[in-house]
């Protein structure tokens, strides 16, 4: 298991300008523990610096991200994103302006995926392809929801 699961680093709650949502998934290529820990570190230290909050769902076959922040902000790491060669088959899920953030407090928080959320057989079917944007903010959304009450 990574050696930062689950752990806060406040980031800044409000920056100028419309707040954009953004959710995408893609595919791990090489997922480890390390790898992991690798891309938290580093977007949490860019998204400090950039005015950017969300959350990473993560396991061996699936990555499921919600990015927070100013619009340019946030289609900026969007593109580092889609050339990172980590991730494969990334699909943008959604993306809109919202009227708060979901994870205010956290420059990235990861979470694995649990079994509420598609299994293995599901994902290999294409459920993350198939899902709409409604299906994939209520993830987030219950993901703060816990967050906020002290499960997550």
């Amino acid at each position: 298991m990574p050696t930062l699961l689950h752990a806060p680093v406040a980031g800044p709650a409000s920056a100028a300008g419309p707040l954009m949502q953004l959710i995408y998934a893609s595919r791990p290529f090489g997922f480890s523990g390390d790898m992991l820990d690798d891309i938290l570190l580093a977007a949490r230290r860019n998204n400090r610096r950039d005015g950017l909050t969300g959350a990473l769902i993560c396991r061996a076959d699936l990555f499921l991200q919600l990015l927070e922040g100013p619009r340019e902000k946030v289609t900026a790491t969007f593109g580092r994103i889609l050339r990172d060669d980590r991730h494969m088959e990334v699909s943008l899920i959604w993306s809109g302006e919202a009227p708060a953030r979901l994870f205010p407090d956290w420059d990235m928080m990861d979470d694995p995926a649990r079994s509420w959320m598609w299994n293995r057989d599901a994902v290999r079917a294409g459920a993350i392809l198939q899902a709409t944007s409604g299906e994939a903010r209520a993830v987030f959304r219950r993901v703060a929801g816990e967050v906020a009450s002290g499960i997550a």
